[in-house]
C-alpha cells in the first residue's frame, strides 16, 4: 500500500540555502593564512550561495581559514570569464574512498566576482 506524500509531508532540510551539484574548477590559494606555492586545480562537488563542498589531497583542519577561486564561467581571455574569489572557513571534513584525499565543506565569509570583460557603462552603478 502506498502512502501519499502530502499525508506525511516532506522531510526537513537542514540547509538554509539549496545546493547545486556542479563540478566547477576550484583553486585553493591560501590555507590558514599561508599562500599555496603551487595552487592545484580541484573540482567542486556542490555549491550554494553560502558554501562549497570539494575534495582535496591534503589535510585541512575544521575551523581553518581558506581562500579560493571558483571558475563560474571560463572563456578565452577578455570574452566573459567570471571567477568567484572568496574567503571561507572549513566547517566539516569527511573521509573519502580515495587514499590521501579528504572531503571538505566550507562556509563563505566574503566573496567577490572577478570578470575579464568590459562592462558597459550603462550597467555600472554610479
Amino acid at each position: 500500500m502506498r502512502v501519499p506524500t502530502h499525508a506525511i509531508g516532506v522531510p526537513d532540510e537542514r540547509r538554509r540555502y539549496p545546493r547545486a551539484s556542479l563540478a566547477l574548477p576550484l583553486r585553493l590559494t591560501k590555507i590558514a593564512g599561508v599562500e599555496e606555492a603551487i595552487p592545484v586545480t580541484l573540482v567542486t562537488r556542490n555549491i550554494s550561495s553560502s558554501g562549497v563542498y570539494f575534495l582535496a589531497p591534503r589535510e585541512i583542519s575544521v575551523g581553518a581559514s581558506i581562500e579560493l577561486q571558483v571558475a563560474l564561467i571560463e572563456r578565452p581571455l577578455g570574452f566573459g570569464s567570471v571567477q568567484m574569489c572568496t574567503a571561507a572557513h572549513i566547517v566539516r571534513t569527511e573521509e573519502t574512498d580515495m587514499p590521501g584525499w579528504r572531503a571538505y565543506a566550507a562556509s563563505f565569509d566574503d566573496f567577490a566576482l572577478q570578470r575579464d570583460d568590459h562592462v558597459p557603462k550603462r550597467f555600472v552603478a554610479r
